[in-house]
């Protein structure tokens, strides 16, 4: 079996020794006789992997005993139907920046639960290339929460600095870069992510929420979409999606072998500044996203030469290099290089782009 380069922007790559013990463990885990997928998520066996999941997160983001951690299912794209449900009742009212893709998207689904003023618009031409500086936007006093998305996966914006929202709890959209490095937790009332790009497969969602935040959804709100059912019950009112907590928590594990969030941040960094390097360094590659706001974890480029997309996508699968091709609404390439992407696939990327932009420039 050989092993490609996945630079999918989601269903991403695992690491490989994650995926090597889940493969050990598939049929008979710890002697239990039985795979996590057939275990009751109520017995002993698999609340010790809960359990110890949950503890090595918080260990890994510093994640304060007042927070709540809730495994849930849904994907992200819930959870922009359930914030607004649990948080804006407060005042009816939320602040959101439109940045790309996935923010517009949240920002279409809380206008069914409340008003919402969209403070920073940062489409030009109709295009998302940038964020505003930190002193660039304003807060609404009245607004029961700020919504950003610190990196769009679609576009390849990103910020390069946490939002300062004074008392107004800031919710963050981190499903792309989620354990890339080091934040501080409590610079937000609540973070939540996807879990198929950094933390495991698809089908699990992180929610990491303040506690003083839960418990007001609005009239209406769904026994599971309110939060409070969740953080009552330890993710598990339901049964929760048992295998992708498991991967989860092996995941966690490796980050921690990886020496943490920091040693994980210094070998990203150096992975998307070689990238980035490479496409500035070229007149055959062009990246549009403003230096200032370019994403650590997905780097979209173009051809000088469109005409030569299919065949650069095809040559770069036949070596190895799968998922390369940008978005429908961007066109172009587009590599996801998160956690999971070694320096290696990264380092060949360069090799074939540099080879190809010989044979064809």
């Amino acid at each position: 079996m050989t092993r490609v380069y996945n630079f999918s922007a989601g269903p991403a790559a695992l690491p490989e020794e994650v995926l090597q013990q889940a493969q050990a463990e598939m049929l008979d885990w710890h002697g239990s006789g039985m795979s996590v997928m057939e275990m009751s998520h109520r017995g002993k066996e698999f609340m010790s992997i809960a359990e110890k999941a949950e503890s090595d997160l918080r260990e890994l983001m510093a994640i304060p005993a007042n927070y709540k951690v809730l495994f849930l299912q849904g994907g992200a794209s819930s959870q922009f139907a359930m914030i607004p449900m649990n948080l804006i009742g407060r005042t009816g009212k939320a602040d959101y920046f439109r940045t790309g893709s996935w923010s517009k998207k949240a920002i279409s689904e809380a206008k069914h639960f409340g008003e919402v003023a969209v403070t920073v618009n940062s489409e030009h031409d109709g295009k998302f290339t940038s964020v505003p500086q930190a002193d660039g936007f304003s807060v609404s006093a009245d607004a029961a929460y700020v919504h950003y998305t610190p990196n769009e996966t679609i576009e390849g914006v990103e910020f390069p600095y946490v939002p300062s929202t004074g008392d107004v709890p800031l919710i963050a959209d981190m499903s792309s870069t989620i354990l890339s490095r080091p934040v501080d937790v409590t610079q937000f009332g609540m973070i939540y992510a996807g879990a198929q790009k950094n933390i495991g497969p698809a089908g699990l969602t992180l929610v990491i929420v303040r506690e003083d935040l839960i418990g007001t959804p609005l009239d209406g709100t769904p026994t599971m979409f309110n939060y409070a059912t969740h953080a009552d019950n330890g993710s598990m009112y339901n049964t929760p999606p048992t295998f992708g907590w498991y991967l989860a928590g092996l995941v966690f594990q490796w980050l921690k072998d990886k020496g943490g969030l920091a040693g994980m941040a210094a070998i990203n960094e150096r992975k998307a500044t070689a990238l980035y390097q490479a496409i500035d360094g070229s007149d055959f590659y062009q990246n549009p996203v403003d230096p200032a706001c370019r994403s650590w974890m997905n780097v979209p480029f173009t051809l000088a030469n469109a005409e030569l997309d299919g065949e650069f996508l095809k040559q770069a699968s036949d070596v190895g290099l799968k998922t390369l091709k940008g978005h429908r609404s961007v066109g172009g390439m587009r590599a996801s290089i998160y956690n999971a992407m070694p320096e290696q696939g990264v380092t060949t990327l360069i090799e074939f782009m540099a080879e190809f932009e010989r044979k064809n420039g």
